[in-house]
């Protein structure tokens, strides 16, 4: 058992490889039957690498539970697979197989910290990838419709002002509704109006005095957030404000204002927030506290550590130590058990999502989906920063998920449909130019 552990190990170590290497040099191939030759080989990869590891976790456990459970999913891989590139056959399937991809390793190491857990996981993906069969579809047609910019804007601020009011609090922060006895995290989905927001009105102009409007309404997004301490959150919101800012209006100013006010807003909030003091405490010097404040950091530290390059092998290490492991800590069990090569690669996979949105961004000429790239760019990349960064004590952990790997359905779901909606701005426009530049074999490949 202990061999075939070790050398599945280094199998998944491989594939991965492979897999983050091709998903940056497919667009060498300008060629358009070498590119999907390509996407073949990377959705053999998925399939093949989903397949090991729950081979792994069956010879361990001998739980035929298990094997249903992974039956299950490949019926959903292959449901995404088919059902998205039947409706939008010019979707990126770059972004498509990334997005799977990220999926099936939280899919195995939620296995492997839960069962019960990972089969709420399946669910969620399969209910979030149905609901946004649609969201490619609608998302085109906002194409050249920026015009409900307040709209967007006052709806998002509504829903956190009720969280505020009537929500529960978890993990000291008060940004969770229970409707039916299902608890959802209203915040996630209010991300993604922001951004829309944002879009919508600084897609009409970037003058002084829409920008003046257009701060306090974003400003005020940030402080329900931090009257609620989830300011992990509010962090992402105003970060996603001043770049969208800044690539609307291109004025330096704006961007170094807007980086040195949310400076000084970080050290008034560790003078008015106690758990903020507490989480900077653990970051400057976690193994000073460890039997208190520092636990959680300095678990993640040992398992980190522990896994060295190659990692322990799946179900050798001891994750369930680290606290909320299976969502604000998920990277450090990876790290244990499959190792930091194996955890680079998910963050090279990370960052080929973040130059395809960004890449999406640049090939459009509409404004206002620019700026929805551009904002969803931003958004995606700092919370990746946010949540591996808190991990391996390179900054304060902020409690911020690592987008569809980590535990939770609200987070997922709307990580999902942000995808999607990147998918609608990258199906062919309505103008002829955009559609000439779609068509092209080597669009994608500009990236």
């Amino acid at each position: 058992m202990n061999l075939v552990v070790e050398l599945i190990k280094y199998m998944m170590l491989l594939l991965i490889g492979i897999y983050t290497y091709y998903s940056f040099t497919v667009f060498r191939f300008k060629n358009k039957r070498q590119q999907d030759r390509i996407y073949g080989f990377l959705t053999t990869i998925l399939f093949v690498l989903h397949f090991i590891g729950y081979f792994t976790l069956y010879m361990q456990s001998a739980d035929v539970k298990m094997i249903y459970l992974y039956g299950g999913e490949v019926l959903l891989l292959v449901f995404v697979l088919l059902s998205y590139q039947a409706l939008y056959p010019k979707l990126s399937k770059l972004l498509l197989r990334n997005m799977l991809m990220l999926l099936v390793i939280g899919f195995i190491i939620q296995t492997r910290l839960s069962f019960d857990r990972s089969v709420k996981q399946v669910l969620i993906v399969a209910g979030s990838c149905i609901v946004s069969l649609i969201v490619p579809y609608l998302m085109h047609k906002l194409q050249g419709n920026a015009k409900y910019g307040w709209i967007y804007g006052g709806v998002g601020i509504s829903i956190l002002l009720l969280v505020l009011i009537i929500g529960t609090t978890t993990h000291g922060a008060t940004n969770w509704l229970t409707i039916a006895g299902v608890s959802i995290q209203p915040s996630e989905f209010v991300k993604l109006l922001f951004v829309l927001s944002l879009a919508s009105l600084f897609a009409q102009g970037t003058d002084f005095k829409r920008v003046c409007f257009i701060s306090v309404m974003a400003g005020l997004n940030v402080i329900v957030l931090v009257l609620s301490r989830d300011l992990g959150g509010a962090l992402i919101f105003f970060v996603t404000y001043i770049f969208v800012l800044y690539a609307a209006s291109m004025r330096p100013l704006y961007l170094f204002s807007g980086l040195i006010g949310g400076s000084l807003a970080a050290i008034a909030a560790y003078q008015l927030f106690g758990h903020v003091r507490i989480r900077v405490l653990a970051w400057t010097n976690p193994f000073a506290y460890i039997d208190n404040e520092g636990y959680q950091i300095t678990q993640s530290l040992f398992a980190i550590g522990t896994g060295g390059w190659f990692g322990m092998g799946l179900n050798r290490g001891l994750p369930t130590d680290i606290p909320v492991v299976s969502s604000d800590f998920i990277f450090s069990a990876i790290s244990e058990e499959l190792g930091g090569l194996f955890a680079i690669c998910i963050i090279m996979i990370y960052a080929s999502c973040f130059i395809m949105f960004i890449n999406i961004a640049l090939r459009k000429e509409d404004t206002f989906l620019r700026l929805v790239c551009v904002g969803f760019s931003v958004m995606f990349a700092f919370q990746v920063i946010l949540s591996i960064g808190g991990v391996i004590k390179f900054i304060p952990s902020t409690g911020v998920t690592l987008p569809l790997i980590s535990a939770g359905g609200s987070s997922i779901l709307s990580v999902i449909i942000m995808f999607m909606m990147l998918q609608g701005v990258y199906l062919p426009g309505r103008r002829s130019r955009e559609t000439n530049m779609q068509s092209s074999a080597d669009t994608e490949g500009s990236v």
